[in-house]
């Protein structure tokens, strides 16, 4: 695969000098990944949502998904005050003891590269103050333009051995987009597999603006949950990168349980 055949668009070529450069380096010493299922994949907006595995996730949603797309980001990684601490919480805090010196220094090393990279790159910045709308505002924008926006919802609680549970809060895109336009949104599940190079799209799940929020936010999390794990399980048996940095030796195989 040559890096031509990644997502390069307007932005991207418009895009500040050393970003473009990391850009590179990072398709460079990255898996390189296959996309399955582009058939399922519904025309115009969208949502997809995916298992984070770690940095994989927005990587490969970055270098791989198909047309136009944006990536929701925690705003904390943009704002280079809040970086250190939140890259070493989310990211490395789960490290074995004895190496967690070294992550808790590089995370105080990233925070002018990190706001460069997340300000540059096809973002859209997750708040969790004040200015949540603008969030969901942003995200309307992008679908309105018939862009893809692209979620990893997961938090630490273990769902199963493919996927831990979803922040329910994303669904309220649906609800702020269907405000906007009219038009029910659909959710399309993602499975991400570093281990075999695979970024496998499975079959969407469409928003019902019928339902009251919580109800469906349930159906559509406990949906895609389900959807993400057996794309998984169809796979030949591999370890699964699950979204908290943990210990190899600890990454579950792809086997239902």
């Amino acid at each position: 695969m040559k890096y031509s055949d990644t997502i390069i668009d307007n932005h991207i070529k418009n895009t500040h000098p050393l970003f473009r450069v990391v850009r590179y380096l990072v398709w460079l010493f990255t898996p390189k990944f296959e996309v399955i299922g582009k058939e399922n994949l519904p025309e115009g907006a969208a949502v997809l949502v995916g298992n984070h595995s770690q940095m994989f996730g927005p990587v490969a949603a970055e270098l791989y998904c198909p047309g136009k797309h944006y990536t929701w980001c925690i705003s904390d990684m943009m704002e280079k005050d809040k970086v250190a601490e939140y890259a070493y919480k989310d990211f490395w805090s789960k490290k074995p003891a004895a190496v967690r010196p070294f992550y808790k220094l590089l995370a105080h090393l990233i925070p002018a590269l990190s706001q460069l990279i997340f300000t540059n790159a096809d973002t859209i910045p997750v708040y969790r103050d004040r200015r949540l709308m603008k969030t969901f505002q942003l995200s309307s924008e992008k679908l309105s333009e018939g862009a893809k926006v692209v979620i990893f919802p997961e938090e630490y609680e273990e769902y199963n051995n493919i996927v831990h549970h979803f922040q329910r809060g994303f669904i309220h895109t649906a609800k702020y987009y269907y405000r906007q336009s009219g038009e029910a949104i659909p959710f399309v599940p993602v499975y991400i597999c570093p281990e075999l190079k695979k970024f496998v799209i499975g079959k969407a799940i469409s928003f019902d603006p019928d339902n009251k929020t919580d109800e469906e936010a349930d159906r559509i999390c406990n949906y895609l949950q389900d959807a993400i794990s057996e794309l998984a399980y169809s796979l030949p048996r591999h370890r699964v990168t699950p979204y908290p940095n943990v210990s190899k030796k600890d990454y579950p195989f792809n086997e239902k349980m």
